[in-house]
């Protein structure tokens, strides 16, 4: 019994020499450890004036603590500027993102554009003959009227004598073509036929020509005929009226496409070309946007405006497109296919480049300067820089590129610091000496660094 009893005393006190030395161990390396994983701060930073730094700890005029700024959280394993933002603060602020994508972009011109009417489908009719209109069957502007449709009958005393010696002229060939000689039979041919060209000319139509073969009786009236399809926008004379080859009796415009005035300055002139896409809108036709293209830059400009005048031509089977209407137009010009392209708010433009922000991870935004190519409709090509797929800030842009700025000067002032005590730099204007005795104004402030703390006048 007794030796059972001094077995396990022997055993648990071997038991509690292992815990007792394992425990010493470990709290002998705990601080050891925990000095190994604290993070060094790089300096220190005034909570009121970011710009005027520390090495050591100290505190501003108000008794504040400065701020530890850590190799981390200045960026100095990323690119330069790089900023690291919490995501909760990201979404506080208000930072949005987009997604560089690939897509054809064009520049834009815009401009106030007047519909007019095609010139090329545009027709005046005139009577070849003097006469009096007997009946006027088209009477009212703006009907519509197809091609061979009559628009009038007309009385005319030439073409009354046209008739009656086209009649001679038939039945003399139907006499003379037994003829034993053929000069005789040839000579009443031709009178035939140049008695009909006659009336062919007088644009009596063929329908009653032949009417006048079959019947050989004359007509007192003869129809005009609508040589094009289109509508009727002026009517010259009424029933009634004499008539004369000089007088307009209608002007008749096909509308089923409509040419479409605009001008444009002379800095756009480079770059818009014939063949250019067209888009154009009007107020009397909401909701719809009509596609056309430009047909002709005409070769001079207005000398009171400095503009050019520039044609475009569109389609209207439905007859929206009125003339005289008012439009805007958007030209298309410069295409550019398969460009990259993001949102022109995503830019941060300086007086000497352009620069984006490009999120590598959560929370990390770097600036990336980027070459630009043309804008449209709030998009812009980036033609260096950046490739398709990234996603750059849209918004809150410039807070970011606030923190972005001061963390890149604060590195390069930190790094002018570790050259040595006896080094004097000037950057951005700022002279900063480090001896130990020395005094630096920075921002119109005195710093002390004679017992390692920067203090505020």
């Amino acid at each position: 019994m007794n030796k059972s009893i001094i077995f396990t005393a022997i055993v648990m006190l071997a038991v509690g020499l292992v815990f007792g030395y394992w425990f010493a161990g470990a709290s002998g390396d705990a601080p050891a450890a925990a000095s190994r994983n604290v993070r060094k701060p790089l300096f220190y930073r005034n909570p009121m004036n970011p710009s005027v730094t520390s090495t050591v700890p100290a505190k501003d005029s108000m008794g504040m603590d400065y701020i530890a700024v850590y190799a981390d959280d200045s960026g100095e394993e990323d690119a330069a500027g790089t900023v690291k933002v919490d995501p909760v603060v990201a979404q506080n602020i208000g930072v949005r993102t987009a997604v560089a994508r690939r897509t054809t972009i064009a520049r834009s011109i815009r401009a106030v554009a007047r519909v007019d009417f095609n010139e090329e489908g545009m027709t005046r009719l005139h009577s070849k003959v003097d006469g009096w209109i007997e009946e006027l069957r088209v009477n009212k502007t703006g009907e519509y009227v197809d091609k061979d449709d009559i628009l009038l009958s007309i009385y005319s005393p030439k073409l009354v004598s046209t008739q009656q010696e086209y009649l001679l002229a038939l039945n003399n060939l139907q006499a003379l073509k037994s003829s034993p000689f053929e000069d005789i039979r040839r000579g009443a041919e031709e009178l035939m036929q140049s008695s009909r060209q006659r009336l062919q000319l007088f644009d009596v139509p063929e329908h009653q020509i032949r009417e006048l073969e079959q019947t050989r009786e004359i007509q007192k009236s003869l129809h005009i005929h609508a040589p094009n399809p289109g509508t009727v926008i002026s009517i010259g004379a009424r029933a009634g009226q004499y008539v004369t080859p000089t007088t307009e009796l209608y002007m008749v415009v096909d509308l089923s496409t409509v040419w479409v005035y605009a001008d444009i300055y002379e800095y756009e002139l480079p770059w818009v070309k014939v063949g250019d896409e067209v888009e154009m809108t009007l107020a009397g036709i909401p909701g719809r946007t009509f596609t056309g293209k430009l047909d002709y830059i005409y070769p001079y400009a207005e000398a009171r405006t400095r503009s050019i005048k520039v044609r475009l031509t569109f389609d209207n089977p439905e007859l929206l497109l009125k003339p005289q209407m008012f439009a805007e137009v958007v030209i298309k010009s410069d295409r550019h296919v398969d460009a990259i392209v993001i949102p022109s708010e995503a830019v941060i433009r300086s007086g000497k480049n352009e620069r984006v922000f490009v999120v590598r991870a959560p929370g990390k935004f770097e600036p990336v300067i980027v070459k630009l190519g043309i804008q449209s409709a709030g998009q812009v090509a980036v033609l260096e820089g950046i490739e398709e797929g990234d996603e750059v800030v849209v918004s809150a842009q410039f807070l970011v590129d606030s923190e972005s700025s001061l963390r890149e000067a604060t590195a390069k002032m930190m790094e002018i610091e570790d050259t040595g005590p006896a080094s004097s730099t000037e950057m951005d204007g700022m002279d900063m000496d480090t001896e130990p005795d020395s005094s630096t104004e920075m921002d119109g402030m005195d710093m002390d660094n004679r017992d390692g703390e920067r203090t505020d006048d």
